[in-house]
């Protein structure tokens, strides 16, 4: 395991867009896999996917804990010809990269020998980016996914896809989740998770917001950001709802700053909630519901709106904006009335395309002649 590092906040905004188109060099061509392997939530990580996305190659992102083993197969399977990742983590693509000599290993801070710095990409000519001609129905993300039965999927999301999700949250009137150029939005989940891919950095970004980056959790650190840089927008999951629901010092802190307190990825019971409202008395606090092989948002709390709703305390909100879902029963198929228990069934255009399996083809599913998911 990798040894303890420092959390170094960083904060970012669509500012930076001038080093986005990043991946111009030709043996990081058009089309190309890029496949991101990075430790913590860096600012490199973002430039790599955003870099990536602009000359129409696919990102794929893995946990940077897996086992060399487990990172192999993912790499193999997406046919990742780029590897972005930390040198404290070479040694786990080492193998897989003297056995693809094809594979070129990019570090984003000192690179062992043989492997190449982040610069040599964020240095290249822009003039030299390859001409790309990208179809909406592109695949531009393939997270990988255990959300289904068996091994973990290849989940392939599209540009239409994630521009689709992008603006069921934060774009309209009244968007359903209220973010704004003025917001300062705490970034501390893995994005190699879709949830933060999705909806904390390019949610952030389409709004023109600050992003600051928190490489890793720590609670004391977290308070101490949240009152140093006024973060107003706090995306969490459960366990990091309950670390501040426990917190002893909180009250010590000044987080009158945070607006909106975001839980998702699993379901945070009522009491939960409840406790940690009394530490943020000033903050709105609420939950949705995503997979990843829904794009990823199926459902979002309304609170979280411009113009806000009441909700029901524990509840993951309403269905996401331009799409549709319904509940049916697993054994005949038929929708069912409220309060039923039954299988989600969601369409949209923020559906995934397909997914691709390990050493299979990709295979798209499809049913009939529209996009639909049922969660299982």
């Amino acid at each position: 395991m990798a040894p303890p590092v420092k959390s170094t906040p960083t904060r970012m905004s669509s500012s930076d867009h001038a080093k986005w188109p990043l991946a111009s060099t030709s043996w990081a061509s058009n089309k190309a896999m890029l496949y991101c392997c990075c430790s913590r939530t860096r600012r490199s990580l973002c430039f790599a996917f955003l870099g990536a996305s602009y000359i129409g190659a696919v990102s794929t992102t893995a946990n940077p804990f897996y086992t060399p083993a487990e990172v192999a197969k993912q790499a193999t399977a997406s046919k990742a010809k780029l590897i972005v990742t930390q040198a404290v983590y070479a040694e786990k693509v080492e193998q897989f990269a003297k056995e693809n000599v094809h594979v070129r290993i990019v570090t984003i801070d000192s690179p062992p020998e043989n492997y190449l710095h982040f610069s040599e990409l964020t240095n290249s000519d822009e003039n030299d980016i390859p001409a790309v001609k990208i179809n909406p129905d592109d695949v531009v993300a393939l997270p990988y996914s255990s959300g289904t039965t068996g091994l973990p999927k290849g989940v392939m999301l599209t540009h239409k896809g994630l521009v689709t999700s992008v603006a069921q949250q934060v774009d309209g009137e009244n968007p359903n989740l209220y973010f704004h150029e003025k917001d300062v939005i705490l970034c501390m989940l893995p994005l190699f998770h879709i949830y933060s891919l999705n909806s904390v950095l390019l949610c952030g970004l389409r709004v023109g917001a600050a992003i600051l980056l928190m490489q890793k959790f720590e609670i004391i650190t977290l308070m101490e950001l949240v009152q140093k840089y006024k973060v107003t927008i706090a995306p969490f999951v459960p366990p990091v709802v309950l670390a501040v629901a426990k917190c002893s010092v909180v009250d010590k802190y000044d987080l009158s700053s945070i607006r909106t307190v975001m839980s998702g990825a699993a379901p945070m019971g009522k009491e939960l909630e409840d406790a940690v409202r009394a530490k943020l008395p000033h903050a709105k606090l609420g939950q949705g519901y995503g997979m990843t092989e829904a794009g990823p948002v199926l459902s979002m709390c309304l609170a979280f709106a411009k113009e806000p709703f009441e909700i029901k305390s524990g509840a993951c909100g309403t269905v996401v904006r331009n799409a549709e879902m319904k509940i049916v029963d697993p054994d005949t198929g038929k929708s069912l009335p409220r309060n039923q228990a039954g299988e989600i069934c969601i369409r949209g255009c923020q559906i995934m395309k397909g997914t691709h399996l390990y050493q299979r083809p990709v295979r798209i599913y499809t049913l009939a002649a529209c996009q639909v998911i049922i969660s299982f």
